[in-house]
């Protein structure tokens, strides 16, 4: 996945405006948010110039698959935190599909986490 690619992922998952909930931050990093909070980073890894590192929120069994696999690793800052955040920095790491669907359930975890309130202003929940 390229970084078009990711931001045109990103800006289609449900109640995100890429007018509001996207900027580029933390020293050149893409950010997603739903809520105002945030559900996707992207940037250049340290580690390879042309590695697009994302890093996504996981849930707790995801995080410990996720964690032992080649590419990816417990996101720094977030994860030494106790936050269950995994980011995919190198190959082989994780398909573009897989990589969607994290994308997609970080979205969705970070959305559930929204007061209800939120969510139904969103268009998340029903009235």
């Amino acid at each position: 996945m390229n970084l078009d690619e990711y931001n045109a992922f990103c800006a289609a998952l449900p109640a995100v405006d890429p007018d509001t909930d996207y900027v580029v931050q933390w020293g050149g990093s893409h950010v997603w948010k739903v809520g105002g909070k945030v559900f996707a980073i992207a940037g250049w890894s340290e580690d390879r110039a042309d590695t697009l590192g994302v890093t996504f929120k996981t849930s707790q069994i995801a995080f410990e698959m996720l964690r032992d696999i080649p590419g990816c690793r417990p996101a720094p800052y977030m994860a030494s935190r106790g936050m269950k955040w995994i980011q995919h920095y190198a190959e082989p790491g994780l398909g573009d599909d897989d990589l969607k669907d994290y994308l997609a359930r970080s979205h969705e975890l970070v959305a559930a986490g929204l007061s209800k309130k939120r969510q139904r202003e969103l268009g998340l929940l029903e009235e």
